[in-house]
């Protein structure tokens, strides 16, 4: 892991974060690769791994995004929490936005239930618009990160940056598999299955990028940008990951695979920040 951590300390940030988001994304596309091997999916586990999903977000959410944007804030008392509200508030409400607008329907429910705007598309394209809006955030959070070790801000670190890689490549692989089984179901070729379920992560990579650029750019927005991917991963998990992990039989095993989710990411995050 040292040998990684000192790669990616000679690495320009937005390269970086390019990198470090491909990994994420070719996580997803392995495990929309199981579609190959398997012709079904036990439901207990797809619902165990969507809690471990929203077990890292908030955990990422936390100890890589928050605490860090807190912790390099200006001024003292109150006055120090003013970054973390401004951003943390507009981060939610620009995936809000995006809920409203972008057609999108969740793995667990039914084609009446889509959200946003109503379109005639395919299920099977709503089901991987769905999975994108989780990625939204995610590969923003990686870049954001990035860009602030890049610029020299306490308590941005490389170890950070790279731990939360890892632990959103970690639930991104069955969240993978989650688009491309379902759509498996409904007769589509496992090629197709495949593409749907590794697009889903391609925007991660270019989210990355436009944080970590951004965060270079204007470096004194980086306690909102990193508040404001914080925001946007709860919501995400309180609107998306949450609802969906409980719609089945097996909400036990959800909760426990999202206390499972929070305690790997801590893990890293505090292992390697």
């Amino acid at each position: 892991m040292e040998l990684v951590l000192d790669y990616f300390e000679t690495l320009d940030p937005v390269y970086a974060a390019f990198l470090a988001t491909l990994f994420t994304w070719g996580l997803t596309a392995l495990g929309a690769s199981l579609v190959f091997v398997f012709k079904g999916m036990n439901r207990a586990f797809f619902d165990g791994m969507l809690g471990f999903t929203g077990g890292v977000m908030v955990a990422a959410s936390f100890w890589s995004l928050l605490a860090p944007g807190i912790e390099m804030s200006p001024g003292e008392g109150f006055e120090k929490t003013i970054p973390a509200l401004v951003g943390f508030g507009l981060g939610a409400l620009f995936i809000f936005g995006l809920d409203k607008v972008l057609p999108h329907l969740h793995v667990n429910f039914k084609m009446s239930e889509s959200e946003g705007i109503k379109t005639p598309w395919h299920k099977s394209i709503l089901l991987t618009l769905a999975i994108t809006l989780h990625n939204i955030p995610e590969g923003l959070a990686v870049g954001v990160l990035f860009g602030g070790v890049a610029a020299g801000f306490e308590g941005a670190s490389i170890g950070g940056a790279v731990a939360l890689a890892l632990g959103i490549g970690l639930q991104n692989f069955p969240e993978g598999f989650a688009v491309a089984m379902p759509l498996r179901r409904q007769g589509l070729s496992r090629w197709k299955c495949f593409n749907y379920g590794q697009l889903s992560a391609i925007v991660e990579p270019v989210a990355a990028v436009l944080g970590a650029w951004a965060v270079l750019t204007f470096q004194p927005i980086l306690p909102y940008a990193l508040c404001f991917a914080a925001g946007a991963m709860i919501f995400v998990v309180v609107e998306e990951v949450v609802p969906e992990a409980q719609q089945g039989n097996f909400t036990d095993i959800s909760t426990m695979g999202f206390i499972g989710g929070f305690m790997v990411m801590m893990t890293l995050d505090v292992g390697l920040g």
